[in-house]
C-alpha cells in the first residue's frame, strides 16, 4: 500500500505520464545487471525531467518516510541501483539534455540521463573528446558513469571518470540543491566536495547536473594483437611494458574462455587456441609506429606466440569492438552452459598492482580449479584491473555457492596482493563486506559519519555501500 497521498504528491509535481505504477514496468526496475543480488520491488517509479522535480520528488518522499533509489541506465554491475520494496526509483533516464559545449574551455554540461556515447559523438563534432569510455558507453548514462566513477578501456593512459569531472549539481536528502567544483581549468577553494560525490553510488545526493573536461581529439591510434601461451605470460608483458615507461593509450586483456566465447557470439577469426590475447594501442601522433614496436618488442620478449598489428582502421575499429563484446559474449556462454535461464554470470572486479597482475591471474585459475566453476579472465590489464566471470548454475544452490566461495577467494587474493575490491564497477550490494574489510574499522566509521551528515535519515539508496 502507497502511503497516503505520496503518489498525488508525486503527480502533482511531475505530472501522470512521469509516475509509473505499471507492475511490469516496476519490475523493470527492480535492479541492474548485476547477477545474485538482492531486489525488491519499488512502489513507483519517477522520471523527472528538471532538477526542480527531483527536489519535489525527494521532499515527497522524505515526508511519507519512503527511501528513494536513484538509477540511471541500470548498466551497473554490482546492485548499486537495485530496488528495495516500497521504494520511490528515481530514474534520470529523461533528463539527457547536453546543455552546453563549450570549446575554449574545453568543457561540457550535461544533465545525468545524457548517454556516454551521445556525448562522445557531440563533442567530436568541435575536434573535441571525452576519454573515459565503459564498456557500456553506448547505453550507460554520465549520471551513472559518475555515481560509480565508472573506468573503461582508456584508463591506462588517460584515467577514469573523476578525472573529468569538475562540477555537479546535486540534490541533497533535505532537498536542497547543492553545487560543487568549477569551470575553471584551477581551482582549489575549499574541501573537495566534487570528489566526494564521483563514485557514491546515489547514498549521498541525486546528481542532476555535471560539468565535465574535455580533452582535444587524439590522433588516430595504431592497434597490435599479441596472442600468449598463458596468461600469466601475458600478465608479465604488462608488468615489463610499465616497468619500461611505455604509455599505451589501451592495453586489454582477454583469456581464453572469453576468445572462444566472442568467437561463437560473433565470428571474426580470433585465435581460440591462445591462452591469452592482449589487445594494445598507441596514439601519440607521429611517435605511434615507434610505441607500437616497443610494445610488440616487450611482447615477444615475453614469449607472445604471435604479434600482429592491425593494417587499416577498420581491421583496429575490429578488434576494438572485439574487446567490447566480452560481456554479452560471456552471458550467452553462461547461458549456453546452463540452459533455461539458469546460467549466471557473477562479475568480479578486483584490480591489484601492476606487478602483481600475473600472479592475479594465476590465483584464479587456481581459484577455478579448486571451487570447480568455469571462470573467464578479462580486463584493463594496462592499470591491473580484471574482471574474472564466474558462472554458475542459478537453479542449483550447490553451484551457486561454489561460484561465490570463487568470488570471495579472488576477493581475497586481491587484497592479500595489495589491491582493491573494485577498481571500476563500485560497492554496490555485491562488496559491502569486501569494501569493510578493505579500509578497515576506522575507514568504515569516517564513511558512516559522511552518510549520516548528509542523509541522516538513511533516505538516499538505503543498504548500499556501507
Amino acid at each position: 500500500m502507497a502511503p497516503t497521498g505520496l503518489l498525488d504528491d508525486l503527480r502533482a509535481a511531475l505530472g501522470e505520464n512521469a509516475v509509473l505504477t505499471d507492475p511490469d514496468l516496476l519490475r523493470m526496475h527492480q535492479r541492474d545487471e548485476a547477477d545474485l543480488c538482492a531486489a525488491g520491488t519499488p512502489l513507483v517509479v519517477t522520471r523527472p525531467r528538471s532538477t526542480e522535480q527531483v527536489v519535489a520528488v525527494v521532499r515527497a518522499a522524505a515526508r511519507h518516510g519512503v527511501p528513494v533509489v536513484p538509477q540511471g541506465a541500470r548498466t551497473g554491475l554490482a546492485g548499486a541501483a537495485n530496488a528495495v520494496d516500497g521504494a520511490v526509483v528515481l530514474s534520470t533516464v529523461a533528463m539527457d539534455e547536453i546543455r552546453e559545449i563549450d570549446p575554449v574551455s574545453r568543457i561540457a554540461v550535461v544533465q545525468p540521463g545524457v548517454v556516454n556515447a551521445t556525448l562522445a559523438g557531440a563533442v567530436a563534432k568541435q575536434g573535441l573528446w571525452y576519454p573515459p569510455d565503459p564498456g557500456s558507453w553506448e547505453s550507460s548514462t554520465i549520471g551513472g558513469n559518475v555515481s560509480t566513477n565508472a573506468g573503461g578501456m582508456c584508463c591506462v593512459k588517460y584515467g577514469v571518470t573523476t578525472e573529468y569531472v569538475l562540477g555537479l549539481e546535486v540534490v541533497l536528502a533535505s532537498g536542497e540543491v547543492l553545487r560543487t567544483g568549477r569551470r575553471t581549468a584551477k581551482g582549489v577553494a575549499g574541501y573537495d566536495l566534487t570528489r566526494l560525490f564521483v563514485g557514491s553510488e546515489g547514498t549521498l545526493g541525486v546528481i542532476t547536473e555535471v560539468t565535465v573536461a574535455l580533452r582535444p581529439a587524439p590522433a588516430e591510434s595504431l592497434t597490435m594483437v599479441a596472442v600468449f601461451p598463458s596468461t600469466a605470460a601475458a600478465g608479465a608483458a604488462v608488468a615489463e611494458i610499465a616497468a619500461r615507461g611505455l604509455t599505451p593509450s589501451l592495453l586489454e586483456l582477454l583469456d581464453q574462455t572469453h576468445l572462444r566465447a566472442i568467437e561463437a557470439y560473433q565470428p571474426m577469426g580470433l585465435r581460440t587456441d591462445a591462452q591469452a590475447l592482449l589487445l594494445a594501442a598507441a596514439d601519440t601522433g607521429t611517435r605511434a609506429a615507434d610505441d607500437l614496436a616497443g610494445l610488440a618488442e616487450v611482447c615477444e620478449a615475453a614469449g607472445a606466440d604471435e604479434v600482429y598489428a592491425a593494417t587499416d582502421a577498420v581491421e583496429a575499429a575490429a578488434l576494438l569492438q572485439a574487446r567490447r563484446l566480452a560481456h554479452p559474449a560471456m552471458e550467452k556462454f553462461a547461458a549456453d552452459a546452463y540452459p533455461g535461464g539458469n546460467g549466471g554470470l557473477v562479475i568480479d572486479d578486483v584490480a591489484v598492482p601492476r606487478g602483481s597482475l600475473a600472479a592475479l591471474l594465476d590465483g584464479v585459475s587456481r581459484i577455478a580449479a579448486e571451487c570447480e566453476v568455469p571462470i573467464g579472465v578479462v580486463g584493463h590489464a594496462g592499470d591491473g584491473n580484471m574482471h574474472p566471470n564466474i558462472v554458475v548454475d542459478r537453479a542449483d544452490p550447490a553451484s551457486v555457492e561454489r561460484g561465490r566461495r570463487a568470488f570471495d577467494e579472488i576477493m581475497r587474493l586481491g587484497l592479500d596482493l595489495g589491491g582493491t575490491c573494485t577498481g571500476e564497477h563500485g560497492v554496490g550490494l555485491l562488496k559491502r563486506d569486501w569494501l569493510a574489510r578493505e579500509i578497515g574499522p576506522v575507514g568504515v566509521r569516517v564513511h558512516q559519519a559522511i552518510k549520516s551528515a548528509l542523509d541522516p535519515t538513511g533516505l538516499l539508496n538505503p543498504g548500499k555501500v556501507l
